[in-house]
């Protein structure tokens, strides 16, 4: 038997594209440009960076998700601490822990804030492509603001990731809205929900017949095919709206209208959570199989006050990281090559101060260069080089140095030739050996 530990089932290594691997899991090359990416977009949109804990008390999500939900009933990694009595959870989305720290620092004093955070979640399901048990999600979340501008905002901002990630809206990924009214008008649609499934409880499962009268609302999300023409004929809340509830939902789509964006008014999207209200969203794709959903969320006005604060209104959206990394993956969009500018080779140890010198002066203008360890022949320092997907190689050898130059040598464009270039003047020299940016 083997003593070899290995990690959980459904939780991930994310390692370097340079290791092999089994598994088709983006590399962390692919995680770093997203990253870089998503603080590109969102700085642009005036968005700050907050961290939360990953465990928070129990009592938090069972109030702020709703305790007929799938996420608390089912997939919560929740426990109780010997050392002091508490009930913790692993969070398994990041929107109630935001409230929570905005309610205890009283942080909205001075006015509205637009914040985001991005880390790890976890929820005990079934490990499936793109759904994991600790999976990593980018949450934004605009605090204090009650316009439909802002849900309009956040969609369209989301349309602006896409652009930057090389997707094509419409083609790979598409748009599906809708309005989820206030709690007035939703408990009026509840009770005729009540009474339509009621007189078709024999098409339910036991998962819709125990949700029947806690949770009916959730009956609609249902993925079972038995149950969909008793979900398709179920009343619409989107007609029990109000005025006002309406008057948003067409501010909203007004916008998005606009702004030449393209979707599509489901009226049976719901979403996981029961703290949303009004707008609702969800971005999905086809090219992932039954794990659709690439990103979602929509208004939640009354968390706050559901929490212990004041009424505050909100809106916000979460993203799962690895499965829109596999779509990436999946199209084979062109990605940022993540290999240095340069590799250094060193003939000898005797020119390695030299050479670490130089290295040391070219990163400081910019410049990516790996150096070699270990010592070896120049051939196979060479291979070291060639595999390490450097475009030039910078050649120490001892009639280089001796002559107070450094070879440069072209390893990907044949159209180039080998060079001299001096060590006194390092920053002449150092832009030829950068990357171009993508878009030269």
């Amino acid at each position: 038997m083997s003593d070899t530990l290995k990690a959980i089932k459904g939780m991930n290594d994310i390692l370097p594209g340079s290791v092999p691997r089994k598994d088709k899991l983006p590399d962390s090359a692919l995680w770093q440009w997203f990253e870089t990416t998503v603080r590109s977009v969102l700085g642009r949109y005036g968005y700050q960076y907050l961290l939360t804990p990953i465990v928070e008390p129990t009592a938090l999500f069972v109030r702020g998700l709703g305790e007929v939900t799938d996420i608390v009933e089912k997939e919560m990694y929740s426990w109780h601490d010997a050392m002091n009595g508490d009930h913790l959870t692993l969070r398994p989305e990041a929107t109630a822990g935001i409230v929570r720290a905005m309610v205890e620092h009283n942080a909205l004093y001075n006015g509205p804030l637009r914040l985001w955070t991005m880390g790890p979640m976890f929820r005990h399901e079934r490990p499936q492509k793109g759904r994991y048990r600790q999976f990593h999600q980018l949450d934004v979340e605009a605090l204090g603001f009650a316009g439909p501008d802002v849900d309009a905002e956040l969609i369209l901002m989301v349309r602006r990731l896409w652009k930057e990630l090389g997707l094509v809206e419409g083609q790979h990924v598409r748009l599906e809205i809708n309005s989820l009214g206030q709690p007035a008008e939703r408990a009026a649609h509840r009770a005729a929900l009540v009474a339509h499934f009621q007189d078709h409880v024999a098409e339910l499962d036991e998962d819709a017949r125990r949700r029947l009268h806690s949770n009916p609302l959730r009956i609609l999300d249902t993925k079972n095919p038995a149950m969909q023409a008793v979900v398709e004929s179920a009343p619409r809340l989107i007609d029990f709206l109000g005025p006002e509830s309406m008057a948003h939902f067409d501010a909203l789509r007004a916008m998005l209208d606009a702004a030449g964006l393209a979707y599509r008014v489901n009226t049976r999207l719901v979403r996981g959570m029961d703290y949303y209200n009004l707008t609702v969203f969800e971005w999905v794709t086809d090219q992932l199989g039954s794990q659709g959903t690439v990103c979602g969320g929509g208004r939640y006005d009354g968390l706050f006050a559901q929490l212990g604060g004041r009424p505050t209104p909100a809106v916000g959206f979460g993203l799962g990281i690895e499965r829109l990394l596999l779509l990436i993956q999946e199209l084979g969009l062109p990605v940022p090559d993540a290999s240095p500018d340069a590799y250094a080779v060193v003939a000898d140890a005797s020119g390695l101060p030299q050479a670490l010198a130089t290295m040391e002066a070219l990163r400081g203008a910019g410049v990516a260069v790996q150096m070699h360890a270990g010592g070896g022949s120049m051939k196979s320092q060479f291979k070291k080089a060639d595999a390490s997907g450097a475009r030039f190689a910078l050649v120490f050898g001892g009639d280089e140095l001796a002559r107070g130059m450094v070879g440069v040598k072209p390893l990907r464009d044949a159209t180039l030739t080998q060079a001299d270039q001096p060590l006194g003047d390092v920053a002449a020299w150092a832009a030829t050996l950068r990357r171009p940016a993508p878009d030269a």
